[in-house]
């Protein structure tokens, strides 16, 4: 189950040679949890069970966290000292803030509360709260309010996560009202960056954000369906990718 958490996939032969067990054991054990329904059962081993419910904001924090990080960083090096954006809810676009923390002459606005921290530590660093309704959960602020605050700007780049991403390049999340929130983000953005690893590939949810088509560069660990490449590639959208070791345009 940690597996899981951290990666969001486990596979049944990976598995069983870490462990030094057979695969039929692998396979019993994933249908256990399958069966309390805290794992997906997939092609070749499972993913967390979370199509209709986020993870805790804790365990979504842990998934995945070293390619959060390096994503964070490599997305962060795309924004120029002096810019103003928008970051929208998500561990990975906090990464992104941890990344930005030494920037110089920043505006940054945010309905994320987690993020207004992390930059109100840079002196260098203008944060603008859009205020709304508190999700206690993670620290969002999401509401009519925090859509009319975001309307008030127009920033250079919006960077903006999702909580799982479709082969044909549709951006997911689960709550309807962060949602609208993101897609007043992406209007009021000159350039939109989306910041996602590999494990929102095996994920699904239920309200869609947007898709490919309004998004100006991607950044994630890895693209391994050919289909979604694609479709990146159809739309001009710029493919940056930690594990490739430099920007794949």
């Amino acid at each position: 189950m940690n597996a899981a958490r951290a990666a969001g996939r486990v596979e049944v032969e990976a598995l069983a040679a870490e462990l030094s067990v057979t695969p039929q054991t692998i396979r019993r054990d994933l249908n256990e949890l399958c069966t309390r329904r805290l794992l997906a059962r997939v092609h070749g081993g499972a993913v967390l069970a979370s199509a209709l419910a986020n993870l805790a904001y804790d365990a979504r924090r842990m998934m995945a966290s070293d390619a959060k990080e390096q994503i964070g960083r490599m997305c962060a090096e795309a924004i120029p000292d002096g810019a103003s954006l928008f970051i929208n809810i998500g561990t990975t676009t906090e990464a992104v803030a941890r990344a930005l923390g030494n920037r110089r002459d920043m505006l940054v606005i945010t309905n994320n509360l987690n993020i207004a921290n992390i930059m109100a530590a840079n002196p260098q660093c203008d944060v603008v709260v859009a205020g709304g309704m508190l999700r206690r959960s993670d620290g969002g602020l999401v509401g009519e309010s925090t859509i009319d605050m975001v309307q008030q700007f127009k920033a250079d780049y919006a960077v903006i996560g999702a909580s799982a991403i479709d082969d044909d390049g549709t951006l997911l999340d689960f709550d309807y009202r962060e949602v609208r929130v993101s897609q007043a983000i992406i209007a009021n953005a000159r350039k939109t960056f989306l910041v996602a690893d590999s494990s929102k590939f095996t994920r699904s949810a239920p309200v869609r954000i947007a898709d490919m088509g309004s998004i100006d560069a991607f950044f994630t660990d890895r693209v391994t369906s050919p289909a979604l490449r694609e479709v990146c590639q159809d739309n001009g959208v710029e493919l940056y990718e930690t594990a490739a070791g430099e920007g794949a345009h």
